[in-house]
């Protein structure tokens, strides 16, 4: 039987965790929990380490760094997965975070957990473009929307039970074993990929000439950006001259890129591919949504706890409605798009999005906790509409060779944007609140500055409306069609 006849027995299947491909898919969601629950789980967990390791001015760099190498990696790796195959560096990128986990729980000092937060976070520079484009490459168009909406549970689940288990093994156990956890759970997931999913190379045989120059630019300039957007206004004054001279120095190594980038035989990002408009529209709505969560995940536990009185774990199981919504419209989203195809599924949900942060101009200092948790639900319902559709529009509209370069451009731009609305968003705060010792708002006019940042997020989200009313308006059938099987990609 030929791949082709092989594809078609595959693709009449059903999608689900007892199919064919349903191991593989396992895979993908185990290794996808291992980000989703380190975004959520060492938060709660953050007094204690500093309890114990000292140095508690040092717990924003356990999140800033690990952002910082996330995102920096993510667009390299997707570009490496088009040259050398997916499995690859998805085992890579697991193993790294496997590594990195292990050397985080036995940090003896601060610094080492730093450090240690730096292999792990280019492990899920790996883990995160991969699983999507994994499941791009085995699903066929109708099946991904379905297969995005189990991806997306991950994270709803690991909203909930994030904070949980951090919070009681902070309690009951020790921190450290918010790290140990991810062992079984990295081992079991690059167990199931390695012996499921058998990938078979596509286009050209021969090994690539490696674009270092342009990787090496594009890792500098933007590890010296996103550096100073995330610390700017807290490590150091936006008008000082560290400042200045770190964002002068990734400008000129941006722009550098680009010059290299047009030369490169085999460039880490051909720049041609972004000018085609269905792939840049989607990659500015990926930026704005981006900016949004991050918006709504670091300031509405603030507006929770220091305004409306609320505990540290009821303010974050209302923020936790938001990607609880998402998986919930992200798995029917396919049955959207087919019918009346990507753009205006996309415009569907960025406007139940507008709709919710417009009701979070409502809230007030009496607020019900209940009615925050409807809204953000609200917002993450039209999250899933929005986020699934413009990405497997981008990827639907490239071949296997391009499609781990999109899907990384895609998750790089998510991070630009929660960076971007790092700087964006605390400036607001900082300009209108008291800043206590701590390092957090404080004070009486907290309410008005926390009003104040959820009013950008509404100009945002509008601006997210109008930039997927510019995608392309061909329906999701007229995408280019996408070969699929039982772990095995087809040569084309």
């Amino acid at each position: 039987m030929s791949d082709n006849s092989a594809n078609s027995t595959v693709t009449r299947r059903s999608v689900g965790l007892r199919s064919e491909r349903g191991p593989i898919l396992l895979s993908l969601m185990l290794a996808t929990a291992l980000v989703a629950l380190d975004s959520t789980i060492i938060a709660t967990a953050s007094t204690s380490i500093a309890r114990d390791l000292g140095h508690f001015a040092q717990i924003p760099w356990l999140f800033s760094i690990y952002v910082l190498a996330q995102a920096v990696s993510v667009p390299i790796y997707g570009r490496l997965a088009d040259f050398f195959g997916r499995k690859r560096l998805m085992l890579i990128g697991i193993g790294l975070f496997l590594l990195g986990s292990i050397l985080c729980g036995f940090a003896w000092s601060m610094p080492v957990l730093i450090a240690s937060r730096v292999v792990q976070g280019l492990g899920a520079g790996a883990v995160l473009p991969m699983s999507m484009t994994i499941a791009s490459d085995i699903y066929t168009l109708k099946e991904r929307a379905k297969t995005q909406g189990y991806l997306a549970s991950v994270w709803g689940i690991s909203a909930v039970v994030g904070p949980t288990l951090g919070g009681l093994f902070s309690e009951y156990v020790s921190w450290r074993w918010i790290f140990f956890i991810n062992i079984p759970l990295s081992l079991i997931a690059a167990w199931m990929l390695w012996r499921k999913f058998t990938e078979k190379r596509h286009g050209e045989r021969t090994r690539p000439r490696i674009d270092y120059a342009g990787a090496a630019l594009l890792t500098v300039g933007t590890a010296l950006v996103i550096l100073g957007l995330l610390e700017g206004g807290t490590a150091w004054a936006w008008n000082s001259a560290a400042s200045i001279v770190i964002f002068a120095v990734g400008a000129a190594a941006l722009v550098a890129f680009v010059f290299v980038e047009r030369k490169a035989q085999h460039p880490i990002i051909p720049l041609g591919v972004l000018k085609r408009r269905v792939i840049w529209a989607s990659t500015i709505a990926s930026l704005i949504i981006g900016a949004i969560v991050l918006g709504l995940t670091t300031y509405v536990p603030i507006y929770a706890q220091d305004v409306l009185g609320m505990s540290a774990l009821i303010a974050g199981f209302a923020v936790a409605a938001l990607t609880v919504g998402w998986p919930l419209t992200a798995s029917i989203a396919g049955r959207f798009y087919l019918r009346i195809g990507f753009r205006w599924t996309a415009v569907i949900g960025s406007s139940i999005v507008v709709i919710g942060t417009l009701l979070m101009l409502t809230l007030e200092a009496h607020t019900t906790i209940w009615l925050v948790a409807v809204f953000c639900f609200v917002i993450g319902a039209g999250m899933g509409l929005t986020a699934v559709p413009t990405l497997i529009a981008a990827q639907s509209s490239v071949d296997w060779q391009e499609r781990g370069l999109v899907t990384g451009t895609n998750m790089f731009a998510r991070s630009i944007g929660s960076a971007v609305g790092v700087a964006v968003f605390g400036a607001i705060i900082n300009a209108n609140a008291t800043i206590g010792a701590d390092g957090a708002p404080h004070g009486p006019q907290l309410a008005v500055a926390t009003h104040l940042v959820f009013l950008a997020i509404a100009v945002v989200a509008v601006v997210l409306l109008v930039a997927v009313l510019l995608m392309p308006a061909r329906r999701a059938q007229q995408m280019a069609p996408v070969a699929t099987s039982t772990g095995a990609v087809a040569a084309q």
